[in-house]
């Protein structure tokens, strides 16, 4: 009896051991937080000992932030959502992500959040993959020289001061001079052109912004634009992420081996929304109350713009910030700030605005470092003097103000100069294509419009133009394709001229 006792105990024993050794537990643990407390879309949390900067948390009621602070005993996270709905004592998960937005080259076409998320009514977007919104700028050994144009469409910018693809040209001046019109041309040129932009709207009005959606799918430029709106009711922290948001859209595509262009309109009001979050945070601040990091606020967006080569997939990023200056002061903080992150700037200047010459860009003070290297050998060859005669008429012009005779030399480059500054005036939403542009600036600079009176250079250009749709078509195209200006070619055009000017005389005359 004891021995089947013994026995039976043996075998429970085995039982419990086997079951014991394939008992699969899922345990885990999770570290949470406790809201301290809460004002103006900023959360305090204690408890979070392990989370990292950019780090993704969800609070009780639902509502998502991201943690900008790091203290010994706290740290400082913005709301992201209805931030009413978070209060002191509620519980925070961290996530264990940074902050990622959905985000492909298939969201052409739509208006979405900071967060990717789509604000136009059109449904969801499909097809989308997770990118986080902050990342480190492609080395230098990664990236290929900028060279390849990416033409605006404005002949003042295209021949004077050129943009290359991977390249960061800032758009600077006072308020209401044109700078959103200069990018939104650039935007509506690149149909046709294989470049998905990306238009990123910080601070602006929403009435605005959709103004502004309308004109471009009026042009058929919807198709291949992206908007990323933070309108002026939108937190500051949507305000603060908005950028990066449209960064990350914009590698989506260059990750496929394509070109994209990224307009931030502006970046004077996205260093304001960080101030804003900043000095709520309770960060120090500096020199105009902007916290100590605001250089490199800027400077890790911006260097995300390049061009890649064929090993990393050959894709590329240009970007065209704004920034907003006050009674033209571009030694204020800020600007100094992006003007020294860009590789160069187009400046808008008020005066010359008022004045009728628009775009309004100051020659003087634009300039493009990488130069010569992103034209078209055809626009290189015709636009190579247009600078400095420019600079000259602007010299010799506020001479003769105080002149009482001129000699008839500096007389003809004062005509020439008014006749230049009038061919270079461009409508807004009228981006002019590269062989028209060199066709007109050749005809200016050669002297061919010397004899023209200066209010009608404008209808002599429109005739000009059609002319050389209409009768010289092949010229153009083979301009556009070769993207040369040859012997023979300049010969058509020389040709083409004269037999417009021989025209319009005899229309003027009769």
């Amino acid at each position: 009896m004891a021995k089947q006792n013994i026995t039976g105990a043996i075998q429970i024993a085995q039982k419990l051991k086997e079951q014991i050794e394939a008992f699969d537990a899922d345990i885990s643990s999770q570290e949470t937080g406790v809201v301290r407390d809460t004002a103006d879309g900023i959360a305090s949390v204690s408890g979070l000992r392990k989370a990292g900067s950019m780090e993704m948390v969800r609070f009780e009621s639902g509502a998502e932030g991201v943690i900008l602070n790091l203290e010994q005993d706290r740290v400082g996270t913005i709301i992201l959502g209805d931030a009413t709905s978070v209060k002191a004592g509620d519980t925070v998960t961290p996530l264990g992500t940074v902050l990622s937005i959905p985000a492909s080259a298939n969201m052409a076409g739509r208006v979405v959040n900071p967060l990717g998320q789509p604000v136009d009514g059109k449904g969801p977007i499909q097809n989308t993959k997770p990118r986080p919104i902050e990342k480190v700028a492609p080395g230098v050994m990664t990236r290929e020289p900028v060279n390849v144009p990416l033409m605006t469409g404005i002949k003042a910018v295209d021949s004077m001061i050129p943009i290359g693809r991977g390249q960061r040209e800032l758009i600077i001046g006072d308020r209401q001079t044109g700078k959103t019109a200069i990018a939104i041309d650039a935007i509506i040129n690149q149909k046709g052109h294989g470049v998905t932009c990306v238009y990123v709207a910080i601070g602006q009005k929403e009435s605005k912004v959709a103004k502004l959606v309308a004109k471009l799918e009026a042009a058929g430029a919807m198709d291949y634009t992206v908007i990323v709106l933070a309108g002026a009711s939108d937190p500051a922290s949507f305000q603060f992420i908005a950028p990066y948001s449209g960064c990350a859209i914009a590698e989506a595509v260059m990750a496929e081996g394509r070109d994209a262009l990224v307009v931030y309109d502006d970046l004077s009001k996205h260093a304001v929304a960080y101030r804003e979050v900043s000095l709520l945070l309770r960060r120090p601040p500096g020199r105009e109350a902007y916290p100590g990091d605001v250089f490199y606020l800027h400077s890790r967006l911006l260097e995300r713009a390049c061009r890649l080569n064929e090993e990393n997939g050959g894709g590329s990023i240009t970007a065209l910030p704004i920034i907003e200056t006050q009674a033209g002061d571009v030694s204020a903080y800020i600007p100094t700030n992006v003007i020294s992150i860009t590789d160069g700037q187009i400046y808008l200047e008020s005066d010359l605005f008022y004045k009728g010459v628009r775009p309004a860009v100051n020659v003087g003070l634009s300039v493009s470092r990488v130069g010569g290297s992103a034209q078209t050998k055809a626009m290189k060859k015709v636009a190579g003097q247009l600078r400095l005669d420019l600079a000259q008429f602007r010299e010799l012009e506020a001479f003769a103000q105080f002149a009482t005779d001129l000699d008839p030399e500096t007389r003809k480059q004062i005509d020439r100069g008014r006749r230049t500054v009038e061919i270079l005036k461009q409508d807004q939403y009228q981006p002019m294509s590269m062989e028209h542009q060199v066709a007109v600036i050749y005809a200016v600079t050669k002297g061919y419009v010397d004899d023209v009176a200066v209010e009608n250079v404008k209808k002599w250009e429109r005739g000009f133009a059609l002319r050389l749709d209409t009768q010289h078509a092949k010229l153009m195209t083979a301009v556009r394709e070769q993207k040369v200006l040859d012997d023979k070619m300049e010969a058509q055009l020389k040709e083409a001229i004269e037999s417009w000017n021989t025209v319009w005389r005899s229309e003027r005359d009769s």
